[in-house]
């Protein structure tokens, strides 16, 4: 019994493979049809804080993907400076093992840089039986829409992303101080309008919808709104591509992108908002589901459950030291779990929006996160908050002083510290992603506390 079950899955897997072959290899033949002139494709992963790991080929090697490639596995232990977190058990010590890996399907694109003749292609890694590697970060996500929907619930999202950009030169980081932009400020856009305009046009060739830009209250900040979907992995995969695409357009005209939490202290931090509600069967938005036009009980056991796990999940939400600087009174930052009506003080608002619109805003993530793992903790709290019994407190603005309050972690060991307490993201993460996540987190802050800073020196002691 155990042979034929065997051969089954095997004679399944080899069907699954030839379908897939097929489908990207019609891929490659229409986009090269688009892009003849196409000589060179960059293939590449996504690291644990969303960097771009990979190489560039030649584009006649471009159809032999179909088979698959290979890449190292420590990949997903990498440091934010680049290399390989040893004490994550996947670099030198097991001989840094290749891991089999396949294209995206719909992620074949132009690249910025030379859109004719340059093309891009996201990869995904996998086991040894084909199954998701669960070490990477946008097949959490995966696995997390998967339990969602085998439950009837389906999740519609959206993304407010920040930025700034400023000149090469580190020195401007600070902009100029003395000057200060508008919020909403619909000329602030024209200094780098063509920058913007640019964006847009490289967006929409690689199928991204834009639908706004908004000039934030610092100078130089601006904000991208994308289009709600249901395809949660499709909305990262844009995230990540506009990230990269940011960078490359910026380069080419001698600015820079900047998507830190907090590049200076002086101005207001970047924060990357997801906007979500959920669908039934029915296509219904069951937050709407209300007689009171206020929301129905989805919406608020939803609320309860990211309010639970929150405190724990600061570790995803906020992935480096400097992450926490951005946790500041001031700037519409979340310094609580908590959650209120058309408020932006709070970590999860509810916007204003008629009863079928009915979403959460959540609230807390910088621009820094890896999106992947943000959607992936907003999934988990709202699983979470509708299959469990989980207590709402009262909204910010009716709490008194006597009610608790629930402060969020506002350094990295401490987030580090409840994330790694956390049986229920324990359950969802896989234990073996906890431990890595938190041993290259770990690690990349005592990199940064090992180093002497100017500050220091300076006392005179």
């Amino acid at each position: 019994m155990n042979s034929l079950n065997h051969q089954f899955q095997e004679h399944r897997q080899s069907a699954i493979t030839a379908h897939f072959s097929t489908q990207f290899l019609d891929e490659v033949d229409q986009y090269l049809q688009r892009y003849p002139q196409t000589s060179c494709v960059d293939i590449f992963l996504h690291d644990l804080n969303g960097h771009v790991r990979g190489k560039r080929i030649d584009v006649s090697q471009l159809a032999n993907l179909a088979q698959g490639c290979y890449f190292p596995l420590s990949i997903y232990a990498m440091s934010l400076e680049g290399t390989v977190v040893e004490a994550s058990g996947l670099g030198k010590g097991i001989g840094e093992p290749d891991q089999f890996c396949i294209p995206v399907l719909g992620t074949l694109q132009a690249n910025a840089i030379d859109p004719e003749t340059h093309a891009q292609l996201l990869l995904t890694m996998q086991e040894n039986d084909g199954r998701d590697c669960l070490l990477e970060p946008r097949n959490l996500l995966k696995n997390m829409m998967l339990q969602l929907h085998a439950q009837h619930y389906y999740p519609v999202m959206t993304a407010e992303l920040e930025f700034y950009l400023f000149k090469q030169d580190m020195e401007q980081v600070a902009f100029n101080q003395s000057a200060e932009n508008q919020s909403f400020d619909v000329d602030a856009l024209d200094e780098n309008q063509h920058i913007l305009e640019l964006i847009k046009q490289h967006a929409e060739r690689q199928g991204i919808e834009i639908i706004s830009i908004v000039a934030e209250s610092a100078p130089g900040q601006y904000e991208l709104n994308l289009l709600h979907t249901a395809d949660l992995l499709t909305l990262a995969d844009q995230i990540m591509s506009l990230k990269r695409m940011i960078r490359q357009l910026a380069q080419q005209h001698q600015l820079r992108a900047c998507f830190m939490a907090k590049p200076s202290l002086h101005q207001a931090g970047s924060g990357l908002h997801f906007h979500m509600s959920i669908r039934n069967e029915m296509r219904s938005n069951i937050f709407a589901d209300s007689e009171d036009g206020q929301g129905g009980v989805a919406l608020y056991r939803v609320i309860a459950g990211l309010l639970e796990l929150m405190p724990a999940s600061m570790a995803i939400l906020a992935p480096n030291i400097n992450s926490f600087r951005r946790f500041k009174l001031g700037n519409h930052v979340p310094l609580e779990a908590n959650w209120g009506n058309n408020n932006r003080n709070v970590a999860i608002r509810i916007p204003c929006s008629d009863l079928e619109n009915t979403r959460i805003e959540y609230r807390v993530a910088g621009a820094d996160a890896n999106p992947y793992l943000v959607m992936c903790v907003i999934l988990i709290g709202t699983l979470y908050g509708l299959s469990h019994e989980v207590l709402l407190p009262e909204r910010a603005d009716v709490l008194d002083e006597t009610d608790p309050q629930v402060f969020l972690a506002n350094n990295q060991l401490d987030a580090l510290k409840l994330f790694q307490q956390s049986q229920v993201l324990s359950n969802y993460f896989t234990p073996s992603f906890m431990s890595l996540w938190s041993t290259c987190k770990q690690y990349e802050y005592q990199s940064i506390h090992n180093q002497m800073t100017q500050m220091e020196l300076q006392w005179g002691i």
